[in-house]
């Protein structure tokens, strides 16, 4: 069928940009902790707080965000912040003070914030619902080609040049430019879609933020968040430190996280088909926790590569897992609401570096990867705890928060069982 073929295509659109907007973000903002330890001088401390302000701001906004790009359309909102990305980038790039260049940082990272769940709304929109997990674990591929290649280039170019910055933010200005020109094939207007009013964008917010399964999703997410988001904030600091050749080593051990994605994203979608996506998030969770034990007990390439391997399985698991959690209990009508209240939990990438860059600074590497060690099992537990809560009572009928049938399909509730 022509429509589903062009919906399909626009899905790769979305999954292809993804990876080339990463590719530029992994060859920029992966050194800037490395960029302010070396070029200004700053402590652990210091560099987890200023990296994390923005990602804090960003969770703020995010959920307002979401609910208005189901009003406004995800398109608009998307093509706004990759505009932003892209002046952010630029700012960073020409900024000869520590205040301009986190001013700009921080301005990449709410739009950041912004972008990702209004991205994923906009990919349940147009992906047909069996084929939804199968592009939602190819988007994160792409994501990770980006991480696997950009560190590469960012080592050969000379890491957090000027350079570097001005072409990833040339980067996002062209996607933008595509998103802006591309018409969304969206899935045909009728029936209870059709038929439901419009809603506020505070009353959309406020739906989502009822839902007690999404109130255990967010704080599981913000742990895990807190563990992976930010992980070049404190990873970075700490190897070029302590490690001999660290900041070489970093930039390998990233390229090998994006590696390991793109060649297991496969065999993970198969495996959260079998497991259930809350089995496969828990499995993921334990990754992460022998991921930071190796990442304590290595002192070198080696120890750290095997490390960051395992670590990344854990990635590849939590993160599909998490997003078809949540799009399992949102609908049409309230999807972007949800995937906006559940990116409140990118307030991880305030708590991580900020916690992280403390523990580091007070009791060195050991701190620093118990308490992400803690903050993996922490989030196994929340997420177990929020699918055995009940769905709200609908309040609304525009708006229902439990999942319908037809909105939820088979393959979904076999997912969450």
């Amino acid at each position: 069928m022509e429509y589903e073929k062009q919906r399909r295509n626009y899905a790769l659109f979305l999954i292809a940009g993804a990876g080339l907007v990463n590719i530029a973000r992994a060859m920029t903002l992966l050194f800037l902790a490395v960029k302010l330890q070396q070029t200004f001088g700053l402590g652990p401390a210091m560099i987890g707080a200023l990296l994390g302000v923005g990602p804090l701001l960003g969770a703020i906004a995010a959920p307002f965000a979401g609910s208005l790009s189901d009003k406004v359309g995800r398109k608009t909102m998307l093509t706004l912040t990759l505009l932003s990305m892209a002046l952010a980038m630029i700012g960073m790039g020409i900024a000869e003070t520590v205040l301009a260049f986190c001013l700009a940082q921080i301005t990449a990272a709410v739009a950041a914030s912004i972008n990702e769940p209004i991205s994923r709304a906009l990919m349940s929109d147009v992906c047909p619902e069996p084929v939804r997990l199968k592009y939602f674990s190819w988007r994160y591929a792409a994501i990770n080609f980006g991480f696997a290649v950009g560190p590469l280039i960012a080592i050969a170019a000379g890491a957090a040049s000027t350079t570097l910055f001005i072409i990833a933010g040339s980067g996002y200005a062209l996607f933008a430019l595509a998103v802006h020109l591309l018409k969304v094939p969206l899935p045909q207007q009728g029936g209870e879609r059709a038929a439901a009013p419009r809603i506020s964008v505070l009353q959309n917010v406020r739906t989502a933020t009822r839902d007690p399964r999404l109130a255990f999703f967010v704080g599981g997410g913000t742990l895990l968040v807190a563990v992976y988001g930010q992980l070049s904030a404190t990873l970075a600091p700490y190897l070029s430190a302590n490690i001999p050749g660290g900041v070489e080593i970093f930039a390998y051990i990233i390229s090998i996280n994006g590696a390991v994605v793109l060649f297991g994203s496969p065999f993970s979608h198969r495996f959260i088909k079998r497991m259930g996506a809350l089995n496969a998030l828990v499995a993921g969770c334990l990754l992460f926790l022998a991921g930071e034990l190796g990442f304590l007990f290595s002192s070198g390439l080696w120890g750290l590569a095997l490390s960051m391997a395992v670590f990344t399985i854990g990635e590849i698991l939590v993160v599909p897992s998490e997003y078809m959690l949540v799009d399992g209990i949102s609908n049409d009508h309230n999807r972007g609401g949800y995937f906006g209240a559940h990116s409140f939990s990118t307030v991880g990438n305030f708590v991580g570096p900020t916690f992280g860059g403390l523990m580091l600074g007070t009791f060195g590497g050991p701190g620093m990867f118990l308490l992400y060690a803690g903050f993996a099992v922490g989030s196994a537990i929340l997420f177990t705890v929020g699918t055995r809560m009940p769905p709200p009572k609908a309040r609304v009928a525009l708006a229902p928060t439990a999942v319908p049938e037809s909105a939820a399909g088979p393959h979904l509730r076999g997912l969450y069982a």
